[in-house]
């Protein structure tokens, strides 16, 4: 399953999340994977796509992050899933 993931960093301030970032790395458990990322032009804000099994596991890897960033998880579908889906 895949979730865009919504990290809004904590007084929009993207420094923190980097140095950790550098020094430790995405800090994910087994079961989740990375699969594309974007930062708004303000550095406020980093749009995600990770796999995973569920929004449970995610929440490990949001737990290592939660002290700099709040999260929104949302599942999602590529268009084309969801052409056929409807179609």
């Amino acid at each position: 399953m895949q979730f865009m993931v919504i990290e809004h960093f904590r007084d929009g301030n993207a420094r923190p999340v980097y140095r950790r970032f550098t020094a430790q790395g995405r800090l994910m458990p087994d079961g989740i994977a990375y699969v594309a990322s974007w930062i708004s032009a303000d550095f406020s804000r980093c749009y995600q796509v990770m796999q995973a099994e569920d929004a449970v596991t995610l929440q490990q890897w949001v737990a290592a992050w939660s002290d700099l960033v709040e999260f929104e998880i949302i599942p999602v579908v590529s268009g084309a899933e969801a052409s056929l889906a409807a179609g």
